[in-house]
């Protein structure tokens, strides 16, 4: 792929690069294909399970771990981010999400509220936590790019991805809200893409993922969009090309989110 040094100058971190099958993954190398220098972060739990340390070494990025849900942490990891990359950081990724409920099969009629507290505070209160810690240190520097990735069941009914369809709800809530203060302050714009249903750690453990997988692929004129072609978006955001979008829930799903029916669906048997 032809790289266009987009990101050529700029300072990033990386919330959420587990292993090979994660966005965050390919959204890290590619920021770097195209000039930034970044940092890479994760739970410390999340570190020793993944390999996210030889993705560091391959991209010359340092790996600081830090807990999303604790602004201790969260603040000593853009500190250090700023001392080791020279300066205030251009762009953010938050690609993080948990449920217990969903991982031991809770339906959503029965779930469990202590599991769904946490569900809600590692997937989308840290979000708004993580701005919280960037806003009130002046980590960020002027018109700056933050990312979330959501999914299209914060707006519409998917049964089996239960209560993280809630969480991604207020994660898209919390970037319109945030994205206004954020804008006013310092030209920083926070955007969430919803993404096509993708083969990540998180993604596959979703019941009957394969068949909703298939099920996307058909219906969206394009097909599902990859991970690779996600983390290309990703840079367009963080580029200057586009730094008059802000509060925006921006799909990137092949076209499934504007189908009502695929005549490719009723002529399955």
């Amino acid at each position: 792929m032809i790289q266009h040094q987009l990101l050529a100058g700029k300072r990033g971190v990386i919330f959420g690069a587990l292993d090979e099958s994660s966005i965050a993954w390919h959204v890290a190398k590619q920021c770097v294909a195209e000039g930034a220098t970044i940092t890479l972060t994760n739970a410390p739990v999340a570190m020793r399970f993944g390999t996210i340390q030889k993705l560091g070494e391959e991209l010359n990025a340092e790996v600081i771990s830090a807990d999303a849900t604790s602004a201790e942490d969260l603040t000593n990891l853009f500190q250090k981010s700023i001392e080791v990359l020279g300066g205030p950081i251009d762009f953010v990724l938050h690609s993080i999400g948990m449920s217990l409920n969903v991982r031991k099969g809770k339906t959503y009629t029965d779930l469990n509220h202590e599991w769904m507290h946490k569900t809600l505070d590692i997937s989308a209160m840290s979000f708004h936590r993580m701005m919280q810690v960037l806003f009130n240190t002046e980590a960020m520097a002027d018109g700056g790019s933050i990312l979330s990735l959501s999914y299209i069941a914060a707006q519409r009914v998917f049964p089996d991805y239960s209560e993280m369809a809630d969480a991604k709800a207020l994660l898209e809530s919390f970037a319109r809200s945030f994205g206004y203060h954020f804008g006013i302050k310092k030209g920083v714009r926070v955007n969430t893409i919803s993404q096509s249903p993708t083969r990540t750690t998180a993604g596959s453990g979703v019941k009957g993922f394969d068949d909703f997988f298939s099920y996307a692929e058909t219906m969206s004129p394009l097909g599902n969009a990859s991970a690779e072609d996600c983390a290309n978006y990703c840079v367009s955001l963080f580029s200057d090309y586009t730094k008059a979008v802000t509060m925006q829930n921006l799909y990137h799903d092949g076209g499934f989110s504007s189908m009502g029916v695929n005549p490719a669906i009723l002529s399955q048997e």
